[in-house]
């Protein structure tokens, strides 16, 4: 998936989702309701009645509520927090983290992740999405790093280790409020909004740039035009 910072109504939806179904545990520790409001063009009255739950002030930090010590007892350790995620683990792995929960009854949430398995939290979108489950399908090889494949000895020498193939997470009808296509657009808006956080600034740096290699530009011809004078004369 591409983020796209200049989809203004994409990351809306992402910082409302986000708001309501992963502040509550993950905190944005650098980020303000402020400037979040100010860069997503959102009124600080609807910011304030949509975004802040906990009586803070537009100007504070947007920080979890959860204590640490209770954190700690419901989860073992407390949430980290999702700042800089989206610049250090990349969109693709938050989007991808996001789409590929599915029940499993042996974990303590009773579900667990693709990407991150035996993940130690539940999956806070389910009502959106639905019920998940994992469905297999025939086998693969066992695939190592570099895209090298597992061998195991055999009667006929060495062949490729094989597992199920079991890549199909499929949503019991009926079971979520949001149709496949309206899920993933969720999963995509909040992660569009995450990869904004890691650096409010990026689109003005981007703008910036485009005028200080212009000025350059300018100024490289001043300068060659200048040099050029200057040794007219001599030569």
């Amino acid at each position: 998936m591409q983020p796209n910072l200049e989809d203004m109504p994409s990351l809306q939806r992402g910082a409302a989702l986000y708001a309501n179904y992963c502040l509550g545990c993950h905190s944005l520790k650098f980020q303000r309701y402020e400037r979040t409001a100010d860069d997503l063009e959102i009124p600080h009255s609807v910011a304030l009645k949509n975004l802040v739950f906990t009586g803070q002030q537009i100007g504070s930090l947007m920080i979890s509520a959860m204590p640490d010590e209770k954190a700690k007892g419901w989860f073992g350790t407390p949430p980290p927090d999702l700042t800089m995620v989206a610049r250090v683990r990349g969109p693709e792995w938050i989007y991808n983290l996001l789409t590929t929960f599915y029940a499993d009854e042996s974990r303590p949430f009773g579900v667990n992740n693709k990407v991150f398995p035996n993940i130690g939290m539940p999956h806070v979108l389910m009502g959106l999405q639905g019920v998940p489950a994992e469905q297999c399908r025939g086998n693969r090889p066992v695939d190592l790093l570099a895209g090298e494949a597992l061998l195991v000895e055999t009667e006929d020498g060495y062949e490729p280790a094989r597992e199920l193939n079991c890549d199909l997470l499929p949503v019991t009808d009926g079971s979520g409020a949001y149709s496949p296509e309206e899920f993933r657009q969720a999963a995509y808006d909040i992660t569009n909004f995450l990869y904004y956080v890691g650096e409010p600034t990026r689109l003005e740096r981007e703008r910036l740039g485009y005028w200080v290699l212009a000025f350059l530009a300018g100024l490289f011809v001043v300068a060659w035009l200048l040099n050029r004078e200057y040794w007219k004369d001599v030569r």
